[in-house]
């Protein structure tokens, strides 16, 4: 292989890592990756996004025009992605973020360098791009598009659906016939036409045409295909909360229904034996429910949630009397600390049934706070009757309040909570929750990865 010919392989294979390394820049920006989530953008979202990229792509023209006089000028002109670049913001904004991208870029190639046809061919450029994204069936076929030819015979092979295939193939064609014009351009107008790296290579031979036309399609998909992948994971992202937030909303709607139907049953048998403690009870459930029906956050402080407790007992009492305790044990500190809202409700609610209920004198329950090592442990305890070894055994998975905050804690603090039942026959019963301490108006992040 001649030395020159080396020389321009190398140029082509350096503006491919310059085209990835500047698309992967972009990447790192949190306002462009959700400029790349939307395919419907308004007209400001397509001009900043066009500001953007030409801010990228325009600082390679621009270098490689500052450079032109070194000593070597040929040593940067791998950064120069403007046709590149104008095509990309097409692709993906349409007409408006393309054209003006492709002017944008323009700029230092036409008024420093000296290259009067550039902001037509990158302007041109941008409006075939955005005629691309016009003729896509769908939009995410812009993402799907690629520049092997076998892997759209393949798709076509897999599934009989030809739209995807000829959509890629068109659009290969579109970034091959804007090569061709920059192409016939600065061999036509040598003086003030625009840059091209083969202007200054002489004659080429039919395998080095090849590989500056297949460059310059890679070049213009490769930052597709990486933007595609931050995309995709920013999609995931979204989804999976979206699954976190339906499954939360589904084991609330398990617990509230279920809280209602004891405290009703209450209601009903006071009605009979004393219709004035039924109404107070009627008033403090409409309290209750006031609280539930205002729209809840999936967290709330530790107060909150012991005021909560307050209002649910003063309704068990009426029906226990002075057979019912309850007695709060928490530090100080731990007041303001953020926990799953309905955390508690349930855990007394089973210490209720399953312990004090059936208890002839009744008992005390008591909730513990305390935190260590960064993490809140809160454990609800009675004295009662406890909780047969058997039935201790299937508490998770058959009992409704218990399994619902299990699930609930799994899906907020992923493996990085502690849930356990102790329980002894006839001293009593322990549920404890251990997870990250969170304070309320100080935004931690739940960790999800830790497994303990």
């Amino acid at each position: 292989m001649p030395p020159q010919t080396a020389q321009q392989l190398v140029l082509l294979w350096v503006k491919l890592a310059v085209a990835a390394s500047l698309a992967s820049i972009l990447t790192r920006s949190a306002a462009f990756q959700r400029m790349l989530l939307r395919e419907e953008r308004t007209l400001a979202q397509r001009v900043k996004m066009a500001l953007v990229c030409a801010g990228i792509f325009g600082t390679g023209v621009l270098t490689r025009v500052l450079t032109s006089a070194f000593p070597a000028p040929d040593a940067y002109q791998a950064l120069d992605l403007g046709l590149e670049g104008s095509l990309v913001m097409g692709m993906l904004g349409g007409y408006v973020t393309g054209m003006l991208a492709g002017i944008l870029i323009s700029l230092p190639a036409m008024f420093l360098g000296g290259e009067l046809m550039s902001m037509p061919l990158l302007a041109a450029a941008g409006v075939m791009g955005g005629l691309l994204r016009d003729l896509a069936p769908d939009k995410e076929y812009i993402w799907k598009i690629t520049p092997f030819p076998e892997l759209n015979l393949y798709r076509l092979l897999r599934k009989p659906d030809f739209r995807l295939p000829l959509f890629g193939v068109t659009s290969v064609g579109v970034i091959l016939l804007a090569e061709l014009l920059r192409s016939t351009i600065a061999q036509r107008v040598p003086n003030q036409g625009v840059f091209a790296l083969q202007k200054t290579w002489g004659a080429m031979t039919g395998w080095m045409v090849v590989a500056q036309y297949a460059t310059t399609v890679f070049a213009t998909i490769l930052p597709i295909k990486i933007w595609h992948s931050s995309r995709y994971e920013k999609l995931l992202e979204q989804q999976q909360m979206r699954l976190n937030e339906a499954r939360l909303a589904a084991l609330s709607s398990q617990i509230n229904p279920h809280f209602l139907f004891n405290t009703l049953n209450s209601v009903a048998s006071l009605i009979r034996q004393d219709p004035e403690q039924a109404r107070q009870v009627v008033y403090k459930l409409s309290k209750i429910l006031r609280r539930l029906l205002r729209k809840q956050d999936n967290l709330v402080t530790l107060r909150e949630e012991l005021s909560f407790i307050d209002d649910y007992l003063a309704i068990e009492m009426v029906r226990f009397g002075d057979k019912l305790h309850f007695v709060k044990d928490v530090e100080p500190d731990c007041l303001d600390m953020l926990v799953p809202s309905m955390l508690l409700q349930p855990l007394v609610e089973n210490s209720i049934r399953h312990g004090l209920a059936s208890k002839v004198a009744g008992g005390t329950i008591r909730v513990r706070g305390t935190k260590a090592d960064k993490r809140l442990q809160i454990t609800v305890e009675d004295d009662g009757v406890g909780i047969p070894e058997a039935k201790l055994a299937r508490l998770f998975e058959n009992g409704i309040g218990v399994n619902n905050v299990n699930e609930r804690l799994k899906v907020l603090y992923g493996d990085n909570y502690k849930m356990w039942i102790d329980s002894r026959p006839s001293e009593g019963t322990s549920t404890g929750v251990e997870i990250p301490e969170q304070v309320s108006g100080n935004v931690v992040e739940v960790e999800m990865a830790g497994k303990r």
